[in-house]
């Protein structure tokens, strides 16, 4: 953890790495110091840095932090959970053409002071539906059209505080246990 500039980074990532290691071991049954992680191979280059898996045991797991907020999910099928910042408006108009052209067409639809917070719902939905397949970025961006259900998928908007916009997505169109785990460090 000695690579992060500002001191608030490392703060926050130890307090949700070791927020996911507290609730996989009580999802688990096991002691947390003898969780042992592992990755998938990657979806789309067969490479051994795919998603990080348990080595131990089949549950599914996700993390998401930003800013002050930590969101955990955990489930028996593929699970994706995200937590983005509201962006201000430049940045939107930047990244809102990476997205699927029917989601582009969405946020360049909305009033202009309601299209940041448009962006970053459709995004948090893209990036946990990405990680739920393993693919994070690596797969195009614009290849989905995530303002609804896609087959074989579960999205769903999350509420969250503080200029964020939270998101799951969990692999099975009726998912049969999903359990989400907000936690703030404080």
């Amino acid at each position: 953890m000695g690579t992060f500039v500002h001191d608030a980074d490392r703060v926050r990532y130890g307090f949700a790495h070791a927020a996911l290691r507290t609730i996989l071991a009580a999802l688990t049954g096991s002691a947390p110091e003898l969780l042992r992680f592992a990755r998938a191979s990657c979806p789309c280059c067969g490479g051994p840095h795919g998603r990080p898996v348990l080595a131990s045991s089949a549950l599914e797991f996700s993390l998401s932090y930003s800013q002050d907020l930590v969101l955990i999910g955990a489930a028996s099928d593929p699970i994706g959970v995200d937590v983005e910042p509201v962006p201000q408006l430049e940045v939107v108009e930047q990244l809102a053409k990476a997205l699927h052209p029917a989601e582009c067409e969405e946020v360049e639809a909305a009033l202009p002071e309601d299209r940041p917070a448009v962006f970053a719902r459709l995004w948090a939905r893209k990036e946990a539906y990405l990680k739920g397949l393993g693919t994070g970025l690596g797969r195009d961006a614009a290849a989905d059209d995530v303002r609804g259900d896609l087959p074989g998928w579960c999205l769903t908007d999350l509420p969250v505080d503080g200029g964020c916009a939270a998101a799951l997505a969990v692999g099975s169109p009726m998912p049969s246990t999903v359990r989400v785990h907000r936690a703030l460090p404080g």
